[in-house]
């Protein structure tokens, strides 16, 4: 009897393989790449009838799976057989019969700490290592006015789209009770030398508030990065801080010591930030910058946009987040 060999298995598919997701035709492999671009919790759900539906960011990866089964099903059964939802993709792994695919975790330990701070590979995202990735990601969050300890908090989601273009994203932590501007660049520019040791052939660090005041200190060292995103920079407190008397001031002092003429650098402020004690003068201090770096992509307070934490709206990662990408990687893009 001549026996029969056994079908082949299914190679794992990888999360960011978007024709790999069966069952969808071009509209859904489209709403699939957008779904790609969102924070985690994230989970993606579909139909062998071709229906789907996602979440993403809900309080728990539970309610989010939940979300994006009870979306899809709003859909199944329209014109085909109605076969049931269930989970394709969730966070990073690719979690569908026959295709499971998991990427490797990120290392735990940080690249550099000391007491009150700490870079750290984020556990949220692809992570290649020095040798494979197109390059380091470091996000500095902001400092709460109120004391709040930010260590943990997920980047803004525009650094979603690096990641999925080959670049490890890492935190930059600090505790509130110890985490003063000019100690957290100190602090900063130590982790980064490290991240250069390592092997990483491009750096870019990108923050928001406090976060982005430290990213553009860093400019101050010829070569220590390649590229800063700078998201509502500020270091003087909120609206009727004592300290907005000298803070416009301040900023002219950060700018004027860049010496990195090899950086590309994007800075973006918002209309009504109550951490900006004077658009008009911060505008005209950031276009100034061009004499110091390599490029500069300045989004002065874009229509639609608004307040503070502007920088972590859908809108903003919709219309932005591909040129940031573009920009600093030096290629030819347009912001919409």
């Amino acid at each position: 009897m001549l026996a029969l060999a056994a079908p082949a298995a299914a190679e794992p598919a990888s999360v960011l393989d978007v024709e790999a997701v069966p069952h969808l035709g071009t509209e859904g492999h489209a709403d699939y790449a957008r779904f790609l671009r969102q924070s985690t919790p994230r989970a993606f759900a579909l139909s062998p009838s071709g229906a789907w539906g996602w979440a993403a960011a809900q309080p728990d990866l539970a309610t989010t799976e939940a979300r994006a089964i009870a979306l899809c099903a709003q859909w199944v059964g329209e014109g085909g057989r109605d076969e049931g939802c269930r989970i394709y993709a969730r966070d990073l792994a690719v979690v569908w019969p026959g295709r499971e695919g998991a990427p490797p975790p990120a290392p735990a330990r940080p690249v550099q700490g000391g007491p009150g701070w700490a870079v750290v590979p984020d556990g949220r995202f692809l992570w290649q290592g020095p040798r494979v990735a197109r390059g380091a990601y470091v996000w500095a969050h902001g400092r709460a006015a109120g004391g709040q300890d930010s260590r943990g908090s997920q980047p803004q989601p525009h650094v979603r789209l690096f990641n999925n273009a080959g670049w490890d994203v890492l935190r930059f932590d600090r505790d509130p009770l110890l985490d003063e501007t000019e100690s957290a660049a100190g602090w900063l520019r130590g982790a980064l030398r490290a991240l250069r040791a390592q092997g990483y052939q491009r750096i870019v660090v990108g923050g928001q508030s406090r976060g982005a005041w430290n990213a553009l200190q860093s400019l101050d060292e010829p070569g220590l990065v390649d590229g800063v995103v700078a998201i509502a920079p500020a270091a003087h407190g909120p609206r009727g801080s004592p300290a907005w008397g000298w803070a416009v001031a301040e900023l002219r002092e950060v700018l004027e010591r860049a010496r990195n003429r090899d950086a590309r650098v994007a800075v973006a402020t918002f209309e009504g930030d109550e951490y900006d004690p004077d658009p008009g003068a911060r505008a005209r201090l950031f276009h100034a910058l061009t004499r110091r770096v390599k490029g500069l992509l300045f989004l002065d307070r874009p229509a639609g946009l608004a307040g503070h934490g502007g920088g972590s709206e859908p809108a903003f990662t919709q219309r932005y987040a591909p040129c940031l990408l573009d920009f600093i990687e030096g290629r030819p893009g347009q912001c919409g």
